[in-house]
C-alpha cells in the first residue's frame, strides 16, 4: 500500500527484516481487549485461560499477515526485485521493494502471491480443525455461539480461519491499492500495453470502493450507535487516499513519458577510484568537495557502490588507514544505488536511493558509471513537465 518510514524490528525471515509501526500496538491492544470478552464467553473457562488464548490467537493473526506479505516479498525477489523490509501497521502490512514491477506479468505474480499465501494459511487451519473436531463443531467455534464445548486450540484455529477468509475476500476486491486492484491493473496493462491506463482503471475502482466502504461505515454507526463503523470509515479514507495518489502519479507519468535518465543526469560525476586509500580519499575528495558520499568505480569505470565519509573515517580512526575505499563501501550492492541510463525517469521516482542519498547513479549497459541524477534535477524535470501541457 503506502510507504511508511521507521519501524521497530521484530525479526528476520528469509533474510527480510520484519518490523512493526508504532500504530500496530494500538490495533494489537484493541483486538486483545475486544476479543478477550468473546473468548471468555465461548470457552466457559477462567479469565487467565481466556486471556492467554486471546493473546496467542491475536499474535497468530498478525503472523498470518506476515505470511501474506512474505508471499509478495518472496515472489518479488524471484522477479529480481530487492525487498528491504516488511512492516505491520494499523491497517495491515506493507512490503517495501526497491522498484515497481516492470511488466504486467511481474505485477500479476507479485500481487497474487499474497492472497495465495493467505489461502494456504486458511487451508492449514481448515485441515487441522476438521481433523480435530469435524465440520459441526468447527462452525460453532467460528461464530463463537457457545452452544458446544470448545477447547482453546479449536477456538483459536477457528477464529483464525474465519478472519483469514474475510481478509482473503477483502484483499481480492478489484480496487487499488488492494491486491485485487493490483491484479486488475496487471490485466488491463497486459491487454492494452499501457501501465498508466491500468493504474487509472484500478485507482478509479479503488475510489469507488472507498465510497462504498465509507457509506457502510456511516450506516453502521447510525444504525447501531456503535463506533465500530469508524474503522470502516478510516479504512475507506486510507484506500481513497492511495487511489487518488495513484491517479495523480499516473497523470504525472503521462507528462514525463519519454523522459529518460540520460536526459537529465549530470554526465560528469565525481567518483573515487576503488583502489584509493581511505586516508587519501578523505583529503582528496571528502574534505575537498565537502560531500558526505561519493560513487566508487573500478579501474575500468564500472560502478562499484557508495562510499560514505563516516565509514571511511571510521576505518582511519580504527588504525586501518591502509584499506582501500573499495573495501569500505556502504551496505548494499551497486544495483541498490544505480539505475540504467536508458530507463524512464519514473523508475528513478520509485528508487530507494533517491530517498536515502538524494541521488541515483546512472550506469550504461556495461555497468560503467555514466552520470548522477540528483533530487534537484528530478524536481526541475517534474516542474517542467507540470508547467507544460500534456501531449
Amino acid at each position: 500500500m503506502i510507504r511508511r518510514s521507521g519501524s521497530i524490528k521484530l525479526m528476520d525471515a528469509f533474510g527480510i527484516r520484519i518490523g512493526v509501526d508504532a500504530s500496530w500496538f494500538l490495533i494489537l491492544f484493541l483486538l486483545i481487549f475486544t476479543v478477550s470478552a468473546q473468548f471468555r464467553t465461548a470457552l466457559h473457562s477462567t479469565d487467565s485461560v481466556a486471556y492467554l488464548t486471546t493473546v496467542i490467537t491475536v499474535l497468530l493473526l498478525f503472523g498470518s499477515l506476515i505470511v501474506h506479505e512474505l508471499g509478495h516479498a518472496l515472489v518479488a525477489r524471484r522477479q529480481g526485485i530487492e525487498v528491504q523490509s516488511i512492516d505491520l501497521f494499523l491497517f495491515g502490512g506493507l512490503t517495501r521493494m526497491s522498484r515497481d514491477a516492470r511488466t504486467p506479468g511481474e505485477e500479476f505474480k507479485i500481487a497474487a502471491a499474497g492472497p495465495l499465501a493467505t489461502f494456504g494459511f486458511v487451508l492449514v487451519c481448515l485441515v487441522v480443525d476438521l481433523a480435530i473436531v469435524g465440520p459441526h463443531r468447527l462452525t460453532h467455534a467460528a461464530v463463537l455461539d457457545g452452544t458446544v464445548t470448545i477447547t482453546p486450540v479449536l477456538l483459536s484455529l477457528s477464529w483464525l480461519l474465519f478472519w483469514n477468509v474475510l481478509l482473503l475476500i477483502f484483499n481480492l476486491v478489484p480496487a487499488f491499492p488492494l491486491d485485487g486492484g493490483r491484479i486488475a491493473r496487471a490485466i488491463v496493462w497486459k491487454r492494452t500495453g499501457d501501465k498508466t491506463r491500468g493504474t487509472r482503471v484500478a485507482a478509479k475502482l479503488g475510489q469507488g470502493f472507498a465510497i462504498i466502504l465509507g457509506g457502510l461505515g456511516i450506516f453502521w454507526m447510525l444504525g447501531t450507535g456503535s463506533f465500530a463503523g469508524l474503522w470502516l470509515i478510516a479504512l475507506a479514507f486510507l484506500i481513497g487516499s492511495a487511489a487518488r495518489g495513484a491517479l495523480v502519479q499516473s497523470a504525472l507519468t503521462e507528462r514525463i513519458e519519454g523522459v529518460r535518465v540520460a536526459d537529465i543526469m549530470d554526465r560528469q560525476p565525481v567518483a573515487i577510484p576503488g583502489e584509493t586509500a581511505v586516508g587519501e580519499a578523505i583529503d582528496a575528495y571528502f574534505l575537498r568537495y565537502g560531500w558526505p558520499w561519493f560513487p566508487v568505480v573500478d579501474r575500468d569505470g564500472r560502478f562499484l557502490g557508495i562510499a560514505r565519509q563516516e565509514r571511511v573515517q571510521a576505518a582511519i580512526d580504527g588504525g586501518e588507514g591502509w584499506l582501500t575505499v573499495g573495501a569500505v563501501l556502504d551496505a548494499g550492492d551497486a544495483d541498490a544505488w544505480g539505475v540504467s541510463e536508458d530507463r524512464p525517469l519514473t523508475e528513478v521516482l520509485a528508487s530507494e536511493s533517491l530517498g536515502a542519498l538524494g541521488a541515483v547513479m546512472a550506469v550504461d549497459r556495461d555497468g560503467m558509471l555514466s552520470g548522477v541524477v540528483t533530487i534537484e534535477q528530478v524536481r526541475r524535470a517534474l516542474q517542467s513537465a507540470l508547467g507544460s501541457p500534456a501531449s
